[in-house]
């Protein structure tokens, strides 16, 4: 048996390839139910993280995501998803794989004890003291997370490690680290399965939370949501009707005057302005609808 948590054998799945097709996805929900849980324990050290994160973005920082297999992958997922939802600017939110572009589609071994191509991928991000840079791994222990971590460090960056190995070699390294020590895998040393379900829940909430405390959103609605598509155009009208409390028809109309904005199309109606007027206002209130809307209710 492993010392490392994410490599021990399961106990309750070794004799899974003898499993009836029910009893085998039975297992593997049972198992997954604990993911949730493993989380929320680490709920204290999220939160300190979505600080950390929220204060460097207000600050003109960035946020940067490292991580090798699925760790990777994840990272680079949720960095693209930022600027759809919340019209983050290009290189604001990032994420890097081991391996590069090729590995989100294919499988690189040795990737993840790549030091220089850790190097490599930190001299193109620059870490500075106003970033924050994030290592992900289900072990904490590859070699590229490691050199991302400690090199990110001596840039003054602040590091963020997530990983659901108590013993992981880069608690020792990051400045706060996330732990979701969610037990031995369905299928040992899986850590796609239940590491990753963990990482990805923990994503989730670091990089929403951060981008809600900047004012992102108004209520839970995506007010910078970009809209790209006739789904999306009509969820930025019903936003807009819905905050303004006007007809369909009529956000769709402030919507076209504000150019697809939805906030400056928020502020034009309540606020009784021009587009002009509505984008100055927001600037003078950096970019927080709630702060232009203080006397507004949803």
């Amino acid at each position: 048996m492993s010392d490392i948590l994410t490599e021990r054998s399961n106990p309750k799945t070794r004799n899974i390839d003898l499993m009836t097709t029910k009893e085998m996805v039975c297992a593997i929900n049972k198992e997954d139910k604990k993911v949730a849980k493993a989380v929320e324990k680490a709920l204290p050290e999220i939160a300190k993280a979505v600080d950390i994160t929220a204060a460097a973005l207000i600050n003109g920082g960035r946020l940067a995501y490292f991580g090798a297999g699925t760790s990777g992958r994840l990272g680079v997922l949720d960095a693209s998803e930022c600027w759809p939802t919340f019209s983050v600017p290009e290189g604001v939110i990032i994420g890097y794989i081991a391996g590069g572009e090729y590995a989100l589609r294919h499988s690189v071994e040795g990737a993840e004890d790549d030091k220089n191509e850790a190097l490599k991928h930190l001299k193109d991000f620059k870490p500075s003291k106003k970033d924050v840079v994030v290592g992900i791994s289900a072990s904490g222990n590859p070699q590229y997370i490691i050199t991302v971590l400690t090199e990110a460090k001596k840039k003054g960056a602040k590091t963020i490690a997530i990983t659901s190995n108590p013993e992981a070699k880069i608690k020792n390294i990051a400045d706060l680290t996330i732990v979701t020590p969610v037990g031995a895998e369905v299928i040992t040393g899986s850590s796609r399965m239940k590491s990753g379900t963990a990482q990805k829940m923990v994503l989730n909430m670091l990089s929403t939370a951060s981008l809600v405390k900047i004012g992102k959103t108004y209520g839970n609605y995506m007010i910078d949501l970009q809209l790209a598509c006739d789904k999306l155009i009509l969820r930025g009208n019903r936003i807009i009707a819905t905050i303004c409390k006007i007809p369909l028809a009529k956000a769709d109309k402030y919507r076209i005057k504000a150019d697809n904005n939805i906030k400056v199309a928020c502020v034009m109606c309540l606020k009784k302005c021009s587009s002009e007027m509505a984008k100055k206002l927001l600037e003078q209130h950096g970019g927080v609808l709630r702060k232009v809307l203080v006397d507004e209710k949803i």
